[in-house]
């Protein structure tokens, strides 16, 4: 199933001139569904991403659509404050402020720059390296496509590699994907699921070479674990390098061996790591305006 359009590649696919409503949480207070610098788009008749959904989303696409159907809509953006409370029906108690930005009467400046802080962004979310596109690497990206992370996808075969991925997806076919690993940036996260023994264990030992990995993680047995050590010693890997090798990978307590339940129990164990990694920066706009 083809992954939903996100607002930012929405935007990207947008005519500069065609009406749409950027939102914005800029500010958070107390307990509310979405964090700061969330943001979806809304059009006249559809919507990408979400800013929590309830009665919070509703309004404010409701203010969104309501700009939109203005004959003569003012540029300058503008903000609500809504509190989640018995007014909106929704009991999180927190209350949170929202930028409003009507895309088509931005400046090119404007737009670029708004593309240009959201790829700035979406850069300093976890990176994952996933080797291996068979069943346990299709059903992973299904669920972390939706998820805040960037993936590269690694396998020689690329026609199954399906049609219709996240824009946070990319894949690379490629019968080196040593060289991959080698090109990788510092504080990457590796995850090694290929279709065959041998090929796992060379990635294994490229990988285990490196000492800015965040994290490596290989499919497996706690044989397949006891196999590869031995003969990851005997191709000079330390201790302390393999005692940092995960395998198997999951939670423990999930179980099952259907490929959709093994990429949810490992999906959940790296979203309970990249929930620990340093959070955005708060901020406002995504372009360069002034609030009215």
């Amino acid at each position: 199933m083809p992954a939903p359009l996100n607002w930012l590649t929405c935007l990207q696919q947008l005519a500069v001139t065609e009406p749409a409503v950027l939102i914005t949480i800029t500010a958070t207070r107390g307990s509310v569904p979405r964090a700061a610098k969330t943001r979806m788009l809304v059009t006249a008749n559809r919507q990408y991403d979400t800013i929590g959904g309830g009665h919070l989303e509703w309004k404010a696409v409701a203010h969104a659509r309501l700009w939109l159907a203005e004959t003569a809509p003012a540029s300058a953006p503008r903000t609500l404050e809504l509190a989640l409370g018995p007014s909106l029906g929704q009991c999180c108690g927190g209350a949170v402020s929202l930028l409003l930005e009507r895309t088509d009467c931005w400046s090119q400046a404007e737009r670029q720059q708004c593309l240009q802080t959201a790829i700035q962004e979406l850069g300093q979310l976890p990176l994952l390296y996933l080797f291996g596109a068979g069943h346990v690497g299709g059903a992973l990206v299904n669920v972390l496509q939706n998820t805040p992370c960037r993936i590269i996808w690694v396998d020689e075969r690329d026609h199954l590699f399906p049609a219709g991925l996240a824009a946070s997806v990319q894949t690379e076919a490629t019968d080196s994907p040593e060289a991959v690993i080698a090109t990788a940036p510092a504080g990457a996260y590796f995850l090694v699921m290929t279709h065959h023994h041998g090929l796992d264990l060379r990635l294994s030992e490229h990988i285990l070479r490196r000492n800015d990995v965040a994290w490596f993680g290989l499919i497996g047995s706690d044989t397949k674990r006891a196999r590869f050590e031995h003969r990851l010693r005997e191709h000079g890997i330390d201790a302390e390098r393999l005692g940092s090798m995960v395998c198997p990978v999951g939670l423990t307590s999930i179980t099952g061996k259907e490929p959709a339940v093994i990429a949810v129990s490992i999906a959940a164990q790296l979203l309970q790591m990249w929930s620990h990694a340093p959070a955005l920066t708060n901020g406002t706009s995504c372009a360069v305006t002034e609030t009215e």
